[in-house]
């Protein structure tokens, strides 16, 4: 633990911010191994975001049916998704912080790199997430990052 005053404020932290979305698809976990592989000493946020637009398919998938039930579940998960990108970065010098957000996905992830306050340097994310419904719905999530990111974004496969 540090006495210094600013050793926790992010503006006064030279280590390179590595910001990664993640949805517990098998390219999501590839993008947590390319960043504990690649980024040593960095900063890492990793970001759940929940997406509303998807409440609606619940019922056939498991899925509670009432909406504060889905929410409770999708916030369950995101915390399950970061128990397990916390174990996994055990014995890597990263620094790990977690973020759970709603919204749609691609924009959630834009706007979260665009704000001056979280000085986020880079993205590494997944060449797609899920299968099935969600990704047909949702359109390439990668694709639009890449397009809209005003920082680097690195994809993974």
């Amino acid at each position: 633990m540090s006495d210094d005053p600013t050793a926790d404020d992010p503006a006064d932290d030279d280590r390179k911010h590595v910001l990664v979305p993640i949805d517990g698809s098998d390219q999501s976990d590839t993008a947590i191994q390319h960043v504990l592989d690649e980024f040593e000493g960095a900063r890492v946020t990793l970001l759940h975001v929940i997406n509303p637009a998807q409440a609606g398919y619940g019922a056939q998938a498991g899925i509670p049916t009432s909406s504060e039930e889905w929410l409770e579940e999708a916030e369950e998960e995101a915390e399950t998704l970061f128990a397990g990108a916390r174990e996994r970065a055990r014995g890597y010098d990263v620094d790990i912080d977690t973020v759970t957000e709603i919204g749609n996905p691609s924009r959630v992830i834009v706007e979260y790199t665009g704000a001056e306050d979280n000085e986020v340097d880079h993205v590494v994310m997944g060449s797609h997430g899920r299968s099935g419904l969600s990704r047909v719905l949702l359109g390439s999530v990668a694709e639009n990052v890449v397009r809209r990111s005003t920082v680097p974004v690195t994809v993974v496969r």
